[in-house]
């Protein structure tokens, strides 16, 4: 099924209205998974491996994640790049990384309005609703509305998505680059599958 014209300007505007810098809709067809990407995850190079409900291995298993995403249709890929002082501005990094994140909500609560899309948002490393998650207390997740899984743990090639959206995935020196995407199928119910 091919979508709508003027559907894909309006939500590339939506994106970058919200703080993208770039943002472009393709056909979910076009994703690549690989459930190696997981191994990224259980390194736990982020440090949130086990400690947040968005994050493997509570987030569930890769191949039925990997697999859920061709219930969708399409795919609204954005970006946002922060500017570092240099490769190891990490205090930036961490900067541009919490504006993603307020991207990605801001995004999540516009998508609310486009009732005829069943959606699933995905974003950038761990959730980032909450300073400490309440998988590390054992809690319930306090805001499950709003938390968001991370490409990766769905086992997206992220560098292969980006190239599909006409993006960059290194957008240059003293930069950092992070992807969100909301996968999206027009429904006649609608409704956000994480929130």
């Amino acid at each position: 099924m091919a979508i709508d014209e003027t559907l894909r300007s309006v939500l590339t505007e939506v994106a970058l209205e919200c703080g993208a810098d770039r943002a472009a809709v393709i056909p979910c067809s076009e994703i690549v998974t690989d459930a190696t990407f997981r191994g990224m995850c259980a390194s736990n190079a982020c440090g949130m491996y086990g400690r947040c409900w968005t994050c493997p291995p509570h987030v569930g298993e890769i191949d039925a994640l990997m697999a859920s995403l061709s219930e969708y249709e399409f795919v609204l890929v954005y970006q946002r790049i922060g500017t570092l002082e240099d490769s190891y501005d990490f205090e930036g990094m961490q900067k541009a990384k919490r504006a993603h994140y307020g991207v990605s909500q801001k995004l999540r609560r516009a998508f609310a309005h486009f009732a005829h899309l069943r959606t699933l948002h995905l974003g950038a490393g761990g959730c980032g609703v909450c300073d400490v998650c309440a998988a590390r207390t054992g809690e319930p997740c306090r805001f499950p509305t709003q938390a968001m899984a991370s490409l990766e743990a769905y086992g997206v090639n992220v560098s292969k998505m980006a190239a599909s959206a006409g993006m960059r995935y290194i957008n240059g020196v003293n930069t950092v680059t992070y992807f969100g995407a909301v996968f999206f199928s027009l429904t006649e119910n609608g409704g956000d599958q994480n929130g």
